[in-house]
């Protein structure tokens, strides 16, 4: 049972995502990919209130299914650094170097945060 909540969960956070994406594109049609930080960020700091807050007070299946399922699908790293990489392909240097520098402090502050809302 735990199992098919994480991949429901992570699921939610993929649509999560693509919906984000979808609609600042909409907007703002651009290659910067705000959404994706957002998403890194978001999703970073509601596993720091998790990992900080259901530590104790929940069991491990919870907390699979948050971390492992929502926050895995909602954030990811993998397009967090292939975009900086495209960026780069197209001649936009500065834009490439400030994700690939700014997502991880971004997502490391977000966890913080996300912990300190847990108290």
């Amino acid at each position: 049972m735990t199992l098919l909540l994480v991949v429901l969960a992570g699921a939610l956070g993929c649509v999560l995502r693509y919906w984000g994406e979808y609609l600042v594109r909409r907007r703002h049609p651009t290659r910067r990919p705000w959404a994706t930080v957002a998403a890194n960020v978001i999703g970073t700091g509601i596993a720091g209130w998790v990992a900080y807050r259901l530590v104790n007070a929940t069991d491990a299946h919870v907390r699979s299914i948050i971390l492992t399922g929502f926050c895995g699908g909602l954030t990811t790293f993998s397009s967090a650094f292939a975009i900086p990489a495209i960026l780069q392909r197209e001649h936009h240097i500065g834009y490439s170097i400030t994700l690939v520098l700014a997502t991880p402090i971004l997502c490391a502050l977000a966890f913080v945060v996300g912990m300190s809302l847990a108290h």
